[in-house]
């Protein structure tokens, strides 16, 4: 059983945001030339072939009670699911643009948190993440204009991701996060390629016929996500899900730096007007838990008796 520390799991969920743009960024530079199984296959079987081996020498093995590893099952189809929504969106929209989007995401899990898990959630981060919310609305509008619908494919992303989170809050309280990992990485290598040999056309015909230079990336790609969702496990180990979600906000200066570096995209007038008011609200909520947590550290570190149990199969 791990105990609450918000601090500590705040800082991993920190180096999450950095590596995750990296990785997206990686996508979006392939998108265009390889196939969305490819780079779904690649970014699991990475995670599968660093992680497997340490596992094994850890002497774990990969075995689980059965509900938990029904539990897990969930977590990964959620995982693929919500990258390849995110990959997707990446082929149309510049990568801040659909970070800004998809950053409805911690709005739902604020209400999950609270109604399905019983966390602690207060005025002040419901009404920043309102305002938050608001912002990405301003974000979607310019876009929808240009592209139309695939400027709705971060939402999708939100949605899947607050579930996905959801889930990782229950398992990773019970497994270790480089065996959740590894037993992750399998089971999304296996549906992808299984989803590939049973329909082949319609999600691409050429899976494995590239260059140095492009498996390369993808091998980069694989890394980064891995070491990205490792952080953010270990951060979900520490910290409730509501407490966490905020902190996400982030991705999107981060995004946006890279996105401007790597592909000279930066949003328009809107969507940066949209942006900044989603970041103002995700700091203010990380400055006053930081706050919550200096003038209350022992309340904090024990948590509800919910945040507190371990996952019970």
């Amino acid at each position: 059983m791990t105990t609450d520390r918000p601090f500590l799991g705040v800082m991993l969920m920190l180096c999450f945001c950095i590596l995750a743009p990296l990785g997206d960024s990686i996508a979006k530079l392939l998108g265009g030339t390889v196939v969305l199984m490819m780079l779904l296959f690649a970014r699991f079987a990475v995670q599968a072939v660093m992680l497997l081996p340490i596992v094994a020498v850890s002497g774990q093995g990969l075995r689980l009670p059965r509900t938990l590893w029904l539990w897990t099952l969930v977590r990964t189809v959620l995982h693929i699911l919500g990258i390849g929504l995110m990959f997707s969106a990446l082929r149309y929209l510049p990568l801040a643009d659909a970070l800004a989007i998809a950053f409805v995401m911690p709005f739902i899990m604020l209400i999950l948190g609270h109604f399905a898990m019983g966390e602690e959630v207060g005025l002040h981060r419901m009404v920043a993440c309102a305002v938050g919310f608001f912002g990405t609305l301003l974000v979607i509008q310019p876009n929808f204009v240009a592209v139309g619908y695939p400027a709705l494919l971060p939402l999708g992303v939100a949605l899947v991701f607050a579930l996905f989170m959801m889930v990782t809050r229950k398992v990773a309280r019970a497994v270790d996060p480089v065996k959740l990992q590894a037993i992750s990485g399998v089971q999304a290598s296996v549906i992808i390629l299984a989803v590939y040999l049973t329909f082949p056309t319609a999600t691409g015909t050429v899976l494995f016929r590239y260059d140095g230079a492009t498996w390369g990336l993808l091998a980069a790609l694989g890394v980064l996500g891995t070491f990205a969702h490792l952080f953010m496990t270990w951060s979900l180990r520490f910290a409730p899900a509501s407490t966490l979600a905020p902190m996400q906000y982030l991705e999107i200066p981060i995004g946006t730096a890279i996105g401007w570096i790597v592909f000279s995209d930066l949003p328009n007038g809107l969507a940066a007007t949209g942006i900044f008011i989603t970041v103002g609200a995700g700091l203010y909520v990380i400055l006053r838990e930081r706050q919550l947590s200096l003038q209350a550290p022992d309340a904090r570190a024990a948590g509800s008796p919910e945040q507190a149990r371990p996952f019970q199969p």
